[in-house]
């Protein structure tokens, strides 16, 4: 095997894991991801901090719009 053929491996794999990165972001958007998370912040067993994250990501296409 020639060092260009070694060199040209993982390029091909490094293109081929981008366009699976961008197919798998446009099939999460398109049906929707739902983030849930909770941080608590506490000191002596007193909880002092507590965020709670909840969020809907999802594309909003025309044909799911509607107009008044």
């Amino acid at each position: 095997m020639t060092s260009s053929a070694v060199e040209a491996r993982p390029a091909r794999a490094a293109a081929q894991q981008q366009i699976a990165l961008v197919d798998l972001l446009d099939r999460l958007l398109g049906t929707g991801v739902v983030l849930s998370g909770d941080i608590v912040i506490s000191l002596a067993g007193v909880d002092l901090v507590q965020v709670s994250l909840r969020a809907l990501i999802t594309t909003v296409r025309a044909e799911m719009v509607t107009v008044p």
